[in-house]
Order: structure tokens, then C-alpha cells, then sequence
């Protein structure tokens, strides 16, 4: 499949991280603690850090939220956890970002909505404050629009203007544009106070996967700040999950992105980590990144009664994802690791061709045997009671000969050129 062709973006410097630009896709979440709650917040920046977030955003809203930042920073440096935090400003933000420079500085970026730092006179005064606090901390700023929180005024001006035109659009039409219009503008006039084009990241957020796909084309087509994807309030379940893979998937595979969110709402007392595992599996699905190891399994059929391959199935997903924090340190590479665990005869082997181990098990009134195959060549047949532990063995060392020291990424079949011992056990 022939590599996506991202959209040329300016790279802006998140930080110890990178966006737009040659760099990598990053996967952002948000915490929903009161921020003001340090042990709290910094509890879930670490579970969202340690599931993969690459940068968390955390609510800035009071006085006591803006106070807290430097003790939930000091909370996380005790832990080990280094993730840039940005701060979401809402309304107060020139405030909070001028009355607490602790807060100012510590935090990797600020969030600012066009829509709520004042209407009329106040507006460009109270933005000019937070870009000057960019500035003087140095730190980029993502302008992040959102259709629920609109400028009024800017709506109403383009309202006006529609209803005067020989063929007027429809209201909706006019909102879209609107949205597009907020965030160009609202950089354009960042950088006429100063901000570097690549200080800026711009979002524009709705929550129809169609609005959200046009507005992020238009926005495409007409600046080159890095962006910001992301489908807001989704919703909940399996709606959310697939709105949010449809719509951010779409504008990904036009080039389209250079971090993302998955806003979904989460059950009560549910890990705020599933947002970032959604990312990660919408990224690695379309090649663009790699987090853990992949598992290919059939969704079973009228030739696979036994649910022994859906166990070893599962049973192999989580041994790969119990493994990833380890083999990321010792078995660089092995995120790309593609095993398959088929049910039948009809694509087994085929599909475990394919993949770097493939198992196909026997399905109904087949022979009760398990050929194993390695870079694409049989290796073995597992047969027996103990074939879920015995194909896990190989799956251990075939990480280890292929990823570990002196064999990293090596490409050649495993399979004929590992040494006799290696799958001793199996014998």
C-alpha cells in the first residue's frame, strides 16, 4: 500500500515534543479531573501518559486550578512522568496566564478559544494577553474552535453578509465557513502580535463526521498551521468510537492531521485511557504508526465451533499488549510484530502466510493439528493439549531473535534460519 502523503504543515515545538511538520502523528487526551485536585490530576496524567498520550491537556478555569499546575508538574516529576501538559483556557485566561506565571511557565501550551475571550472590545485586548504570555514564556498556542462555542459576533457579521448576496447560502453552509474563518483569522491575528507561524496549532472541532471532514479540508487548503484533529463530543460507546474512527480516519488518509483526539464519554467509573488506545489503533490501522504488536484473527463461522482459537486469540492479544512497555525498552521494532490466529483450513494458512507468525487451527472435523507458520514458511504443527502455551513460546522467541541485540529488524525468514535449539521446547 503506497505511504500517505501528509500535508506540508510548519513543525511546532510542544515540549519535548514535536508537531507537524516530517514528525510523527501525536496522540493527545485530557484529563476530567478537578484540576484542582492535584493528587487526582496527576494520578490520571500518569495512567494517560503511561497508555500512550503523548501530550495531555488539563483544565485551567480558576485561580485555584492556575495555582495548582506547578504542584501537579512537581507531582509528576517525582513520578518519573514526562508528558507536556497544555492548559484549556475558557474566558479567563488572560487572567489566570497574568496572575500566575508559575502556571504560565510550566505548562508546554495554551489552548485558547476564540469564542470565549470576549465579545466586542474586549476580545482582541484579552487575546493579545495570552499571545503576549506565549511569548514571553515562550510557548506555542493552539487556537481551538469549536461550533458550540462560536464567536457570536463573527457569525452574526457573516450572517449579515450572506443574507445579502443575490443567492444566499443556507445558515448551516454559513456556519461552517464561519468555524473555517475563526481559526485563520484568529492566527492571522496571533501573528500580528508576534507569534511565529510555527508557534500556532489550529483545531476546529464539531460533532458531524461530515462537518468535521469539510472543515478540516477547508482548513487545509488554506494555511499550513499544524492541526489539530478531533470529533467533539462523539458521544458514548461504540456511537462515539466509530463516529470518531470515521471521521478522523477520512481526514488522515487525505494527509491530513498532525495529533489527534478521540472525545468520547466515558462510563461512569471507566479508564480515561480507552480515548488513547482508540487513537492508537485508528493511527496503526492506516500505517501511519506502530504502538504493539497486532493480532489478525477470523471472526469465526459455522467450520469453527471450538472457541479454542478465539481463546488463544485473546490470550495472545494480551500477552502482546502485557509485553509492550517491556519489549519498547529491550525489543525495539516488535510494536510492528503481526501475528495471526485463524480458525479453519478455508484462510489459515493463507493468512498466516501473511503475517510474521500465523497459527490456523483446526476447525470442525478437521484434523486436530496446528501448522505454525514463521515469515511466511511453515516452522511447525503444534498438536495436543498444551498448543495456546506452545505457540505463545514462539511468539517469545521469535521476538527475542529477531528485535533483540544484533538482530534487530532483520528481515529474513526466522523461520529457516534460527538455530535448532530455539524451539527445542516445542519437540
Amino acid at each position: 500500500m503506497p505511504a500517505i502523503q501528509r500535508r506540508r504543515s510548519y513543525r511546532v515545538k510542544v515540549g519535548d515534543k514535536f508537531i507537524g511538520g516530517n514528525e510523527p502523528i501525536l496522540v493527545q487526551s485530557m484529563t476530567n479531573t478537578p484540576t484542582e485536585d492535584v493528587t487526582a490530576t496527576a494520578q490520571q496524567v500518569k495512567e494517560l501518559w503511561e497508555s500512550g498520550s503523548e501530550i495531555v491537556r488539563i483544565t485551567v478555569n480558576t485561580r485555584e486550578a492556575a495555582a495548582a499546575v506547578p504542584k501537579i508538574v512537581t507531582e509528576l516529576e517525582k513520578s518519573d512522568v514526562n508528558v507536556p501538559l497544555v492548559g484549556d483556557f475558557h474566558f479567563n485566561g488572560h487572567l489566570l496566564l497574568t496572575e500566575y506565571p508559575d502556571c504560565a511557565k510550566l505548562l508546554a501550551k495554551y489552548r485558547i478559544n476564540p469564542g470565549n475571550v470576549g465579545r466586542g472590545e474586549r476580545h482582541d485586548p484579552n487575546f493579545s494577553r495570552m499571545v503576549e504570555a506565549a511569548l514571553k514564556w515562550n510557548k506555542p498556542v493552539r487556537i481551538g474552535v469549536n461550533w458550540g462555542s462560536l464567536d457570536q459576533d463573527l457569525l452574526a457579521r457573516m450572517m449579515d453578509e450572506n443574507a445579502k448576496l443575490a443567492e444566499p447560502l443556507d445558515a448551516h453552509a454559513v456556519l461552517i465557513e464561519a468555524i473555517v474563518q475563526s481559526g485563520v483569522e484568529s492566527a492571522h491575528l496571533a501573528e500580528s502580535y508576534g507569534m511565529p507561524r510555527d508557534g500556532i496549532v489550529l483545531s476546529a472541532k464539531v460533532s458531524n463526521v461530515q462537518d468535521v471532514i469539510e472543515v478540516y479540508r477547508r482548513l487545509a487548503s488554506r494555511c499550513e498551521y499544524a492541526l489539530h484533529l478531533g470529533l467533539t463530543e462523539a458521544g458514548m460507546g461504540d456511537k462515539g468510537i466509530v463516529a470518531s474512527t470515521a471521521a478522523l480516519s477520512t481526514l488522515l488518509m487525505d494527509g491530513i492531521g498532525d495529533t489527534i483526539r478521540v472525545s468520547i464519554t466515558p462510563k461512569v467509573g471507566d479508564n480515561r485511557t480507552r480515548e488513547v488506545e482508540i487513537c492508537q489503533h485508528i493511527l496503526q490501522s492506516l500505517d501511519l504508526r506502530s504502538f504493539t504488536a497486532q493480532v489478525t484473527a477470523c471472526p469465526g463461522c459455522g467450520r469453527t465451533t471450538s472457541t479454542v482459537f478465539q481463546e488463544l486469540a485473546s490470550d495472545i492479544q494480551e500477552h502482546l499488549v502485557k509485553q509492550r512497555a517491556i519489549w519498547k525498552e529491550t525489543y525495539p521494532g516488535a510494536e510492528e510484530l503481526k501475528v495471526a490466529v485463524m480458525g479453519c483450513i478455508v484462510n489459515g494458512p493463507g493468512e498466516s502466510k501473511h503475517a510474521n507468525l500465523g497459527i490456523s487451527l483446526p476447525g470442525t472435523f478437521e484434523e486436530p493439528k496446528a501448522p505454525v507458520y514463521v515469515d511466511g514458511k511453515l516452522l511447525t504443527t503444534l498438536k495436543g493439549d498444551r498448543i495456546v502455551e506452545e505457540f505463545q513460546v514462539i511468539v517469545d522467541e521469535y521476538v527475542q531473535k529477531r528485535y533483540g541485540a544484533g538482530g534487530a529488524g532483520r528481515h529474513e525468514s526466522l523461520g529457516t534460519s534460527v538455530e535448532a535449539p530455539l524451539f527445542a521446547v516445542l519437540n
